[in-house]
């Protein structure tokens, strides 16, 4: 398989992105704390069946610039950055999917640049209006989005005996040392936090538009930080084919904890 990894300069700051095989064009959009790499099992599976995969770091994440300050990681930037990818490599409309703030990233790519999109596969996190209005159950696991707000003492409390809370937190215990290793290099963690500082509006605001493509939802049955209920209501606000698919005793990184059952659907809804 060839991987080509490619510095591009968009909208002012250097992103790392990954490019691989040919044939229609998949957009992957990683979350937090991830980079690209939380996409290996799909990038190989998505060449293999002939399509060009596109998997960005985004700003802040790991070989991509990381610009100080939480201004520069509001959402409408992190659109313009993919928008800006897919310009230069003269794609007019990509197949797409997201996990975590990637997935976040992607629904507003697809609510306002719908011309951009042929399908979309949201994974873990549903449309932000169906995540506010969710039950007291993701209120309750999203209780890290406040405590984030907590500049420097999230920083500090994460770091704490060799990122103990960390691990705790995020409970993944194959996965951990990559983030920290990522996370250790100067700024990154707080890159990382700010977008949940530069965004917080959006776990409180339910004026989101619809969204106009296919999109299929699929989400982990052992999710510690999202409720089904926010995957499953996203369908009232997908005005077009709508799908769902549960994919059991995966946890938040689904891709990763069953990578058989997630590159299956993929597969197949980007065929």
């Amino acid at each position: 398989m060839q991987v080509t990894t490619r510095r591009m300069t968009v909208n002012g700051i250097g992103l790392n992105v990954v490019i691989a095989g040919q044939g229609p064009p998949v957009m992957l959009v990683h979350g937090f704390p991830d980079c690209h790499d939380v996409w290996r099992h799909q990038i190989s599976a998505l060449v293999a069946a002939g399509h060009q995969v596109i998997a960005p770091d985004t700003r802040g994440c790991g070989d991509s610039d990381a610009p100080s300050g939480s201004r520069n990681y509001r959402i409408d930037l992190l659109v313009g950055d993919l928008l800006a990818i897919l310009d230069q490599l003269g794609i007019a409309r990509v197949r797409l999917a997201g996990h975590d703030w990637g997935a976040a990233i992607a629904w507003r790519l697809c609510a306002h640049h719908p011309e951009r999109v042929d399908r979309y596969m949201a994974l873990s996190v549903g449309h932000p209006a169906a995540y506010v209005s969710a039950s007291l159950e993701q209120k309750l696991k999203g209780w890290y989005v406040i405590f984030i707000q907590l500049r420097g003492i999230a920083e500090w409390v994460a770091r704490l005996g060799n990122w103990r809370p960390f691990r705790a937190f995020v409970a993944f215990d194959d996965e951990a040392p990559r983030c920290i290793e990522r996370l250790s290099r100067p700024g990154r963690l707080t890159a990382g936090f700010n977008y949940y500082r530069a965004n917080v509006g959006l776990f409180f605001n339910r004026d989101w538009p619809p969204v106009r493509v296919p999109v299929m939802g699929v989400y982990g049955s052992h999710d510690r930080f999202l409720a089904e209920s926010q995957m499953v209501e996203s369908r009232r606000y997908v005005e077009a084919a709508w799908r769902y698919e549960r994919v059991e005793g995966a946890n938040h990184w689904l891709q990763l904890t069953a990578p058989e059952r997630v590159n299956a659907l993929m597969l197949e809804y980007m065929r």
